[in-house]
């Protein structure tokens, strides 16, 4: 005997929203030309300014032609190396070099102490103490010796410190 029952199922069907339209033109698709706005801006000036971060230009777009600026040309700059006896790398062999911090005591002895003690052996001190014959760092105020000290070029660490006996 044959039986008339239908089995009802229920299905899930994806296809159609997978095989839907598309909005091509929200999705920004890069080929080797440039996109849509690129090329829209070169269509309107054959010398569109992109910026260019690599390669540094040399000129400038007068009206159709390229002028060359020669300042902006780079130079390179090698130094002469003919009577340099030092060799151009540093071992990882060499022993490490430890500056220690520069302290007013060591700016005092660079600059005052010797003067200092020959005017003392030599009797040109004052009553008060002061060098009846001051030399140029002693006739500095302290807003010129400031200046003095902060302003370019000055090499405050280059110095010769005499160990203690």
């Amino acid at each position: 005997m044959a039986s008339t029952f239908v089995v009802i199922t229920r299905q899930i069907s994806t296809s159609s929203k997978c095989h839907g339209k598309r909005n091509f033109r929200m999705i920004t698709l890069y080929n080797k030309q440039g996109n849509r706005a690129y090329k829209e801006a070169r269509a309107k000036d054959p010398h569109y300014d992109i910026p260019i971060d690599s390669v540094k230009l040399t000129g400038k777009w007068m009206g159709d032609q390229w002028v060359n600026i020669p300042e902006m040309i780079p130079e390179l700059v090698v130094p002469s190396l003919k009577d340099f006896h030092l060799k151009p790398y540093v071992s990882y062999r060499v022993q490490d070099v430890e500056k220690r911090e520069f302290t007013a005591k060591d700016l005092f002895e660079l600059n005052y102490a010797n003067k200092i003690k020959k005017d003392f052996q030599e009797g040109q001190l004052g009553p008060d103490g002061e060098s009846l014959n001051p030399s140029e760092y002693e006739k500095l105020t302290p807003t010129e010796a400031r200046n003095q000290a902060q302003r370019t070029g000055t090499d405050i660490f280059e110095m010769e410190i005499k160990p203690k006996t």
